[in-house]
């Protein structure tokens, strides 16, 4: 018996999602329009709506319904909003940005999953997005300004770069730390020269490829 995946879909919502206290509607209705099943790799379609990341290839993972929410809602993305999404994936977080927001341009530094991910989006006629093939671990200095950054993997700092791609009152999410402290952070431009920064919530995510690793001690 195959799975229900509406069911599914309004499961996942109902005692994953409204639970983490993720009650925007702008957010529930997206996430209930969009379906999760055709962004996840084949053999996962039966797991698209569990609590668990599910794995993309050697290094990149899909991140669980619960962080999606959560990060999405953190952003309050505005159908005016220009976003750069750092870490295209899957293609599934990049949709609901898209659907949200205005236009999405989305850097990935895998090609195969960068294929996968266009052919996922076209194949659901999501067209407002620009896919990249690159790496953003570092920083990103293409473009103009962004109202919305969300940057998918964890990385041990924030690269000074994404703050300063931030238009006024932009708002950026990023998974800053190294195992087992991380901290989801939301960063908002406030003024030309002035940022605030909010700790929303502790996880942990693999880091982006390249990411630059903090100096350990060396014995």
């Amino acid at each position: 018996m195959s799975l229900n995946f509406e069911q599914a879909r309004f499961n996942m919502i109902e005692q994953q999602i409204r639970p983490a206290e993720v009650l925007d509607y702008r957010v529930l209705d997206t996430i209930a329009a969009t379906p999760r099943e055709d962004f996840v790799p084949e053999g996962y379609r039966e797991l698209a709506f569990s609590d668990i990341n599910i794995p993309l290839n050697d290094s990149e993972t899909m991140m669980k319904p619960i962080m999606e929410a959560r990060l999405l809602q953190a952003l309050d993305v505005q159908p005016t909003d220009k976003i750069l999404e750092i870490g295209t994936g899957s293609g599934y977080f990049t949709a609901l940005l898209a659907s949200l927001g205005q236009s999405v341009d989305s850097v990935e530094i895998d090609p195969a999953l960068l294929q996968q991910a266009r052919a996922r989006l076209d194949a659901h006629g999501i067209g407002n997005v620009n896919l990249i093939e690159g790496d953003g671990a570092r920083g990103w200095n293409d473009g103009d300004g962004y109202d919305v950054i969300a940057i998918t993997g964890s990385l041990p700092s924030l690269p000074e770069s994404y703050k300063q791609k931030l238009n006024l009152n932009g708002r950026l999410i990023a998974i800053i730390g190294t195992a087992p402290v991380m901290e989801a952070t939301l960063i908002t431009r406030i003024a030309d020269d002035q940022w605030s920064s909010e700790a929303l919530f502790e996880t942990e995510m693999p880091p982006l490829q390249n990411a630059e690793q903090p100096q350990g001690f060396v014995f």
